[in-house]
């Protein structure tokens, strides 16, 4: 678990974003970062854990079979979350607020 993951874990599960996350969640032949099923919203760190070249193909390819089977998808960057918790917080909430 990448320190991006750790910090944003911990948010989720303290904010109580109004929906139960969580961690390396299978979804058919995938693991994803956190998921909720009740609005079936899934959200993934990039380039943490892993070069983001070699893997992205995959990440997309995965996220595109997921989508289609009427999961969303959230993508943040490890670098990202590192540097603005808050508004990658602030994205989540917006989208639970738009889409629920």
């Amino acid at each position: 678990m990448t320190l991006g993951e750790v910090l944003l874990w911990q948010e989720i599960r303290n904010k109580k974003l109004g929906y139960q996350f969580h961690r390396q969640v299978p979804i058919k032949n995938y693991i994803v970062d956190f998921y909720c099923h009740e609005i079936h919203l899934a959200i993934e760190i990039d380039g943490g854990s892993h070069n983001f070249t070699e893997t992205g193909i995959y990440d997309l390819s995965r996220q595109n079979e997921l989508e289609e089977l009427g999961i969303h998808f959230l993508r943040f960057e490890e670098n990202e979350v590192r540097k603005n918790l808050n508004l990658v917080l602030e994205t989540i909430e917006n989208w639970i607020k738009i889409h629920h």
